[in-house]
């Protein structure tokens, strides 16, 4: 069978366009050390795991932190103001702080030649369940929409946010080819939703044997050549 011509290529953010654990050790460790100037009482009372452990009790207890990552460490936060004796109308302070250096990322090399390439070639999105802001981190030009599980209330592996995203663009969901790291969020997820996928494998993974993507590349100039001869005639691309 012909594969159907893409139209639109769609991104995952973390680890796909920069690595995202360094940035959340380091937005982690900045909050802390906020924390111990602004709020000591919280910082002298709860350990960076500390509060890492006590989101995760949280995520159990209600579905919507499982989207909302956002609201999930502000609710943490808050809890422990209130339980150390803090002042809880610090808490948007303290998610500033955090906000800030969790979008402080460094995209992989590749990234920000391989987007403006791209985007001359076909239509553009970014899809995410993370809470990155590319206005802030400097690649928004390069997409005609970014949409995130925080701000929709859906998330992926679902199939809803993928079709969100393509009828923003325009494209039935066979014309889009979803370009992600994580095998069951991402591929899986993307495929099931009735996307093209392309694993992008930066850090030497293995996929799962029932995980099959439509391709693989470990970089978007890997990505770009496989798109050779597969894209439609670019319509609206910048």
């Amino acid at each position: 069978m012909t594969p159907v011509p893409i139209k639109a290529v769609l991104f995952d953010l973390d680890d796909t366009l920069w690595p995202i654990l360094p940035v959340i050790t380091r937005a982690e460790s900045v909050l802390h050390d906020w924390l111990a100037e602004h709020a000591p009482a919280v910082a002298g009372r709860f350990s960076i795991d500390m509060l890492r452990q006590q989101r995760m009790q949280l995520m159990a207890t209600d579905p919507r932190y499982q989207i909302d990552l956002w609201a999930l460490r502000h609710a943490g936060l808050s809890r422990a103001f209130a339980s150390a004796g803090e002042d809880v109308a610090k808490v948007d302070q303290a998610m500033a702080v955090f906000s800030a250096a969790r979008n402080a990322v460094t995209p992989f090399d590749d990234v920000a030649p391989g987007l403006a390439s791209l985007r001359q070639r076909t239509l553009l999105g970014a899809v995410t369940n993370g809470t990155a802001d590319l206005d802030v981190i400097g690649l928004a030009q390069h997409f005609q929409v970014c949409l995130s599980a925080p701000r929709l209330g859906c998330a992926k592996p679902g199939a809803a946010i993928f079709h969100l995203a393509c009828e923003a663009l325009g494209v039935a969901p066979a014309e889009a080819l979803y370009v992600g790291d994580d095998p069951h969020l991402d591929i899986e997820g993307a495929r099931r939703a009735g996307l093209q996928t392309m694993w992008i494998d930066r850090f030497g993974r293995e996929l799962p044997p029932h995980i099959v993507p439509h391709g693989r590349c470990t970089s978007l100039h890997e990505l770009e050549r496989w798109l050779d001869g597969r894209l439609a005639p670019a319509v609206g691309a910048r």
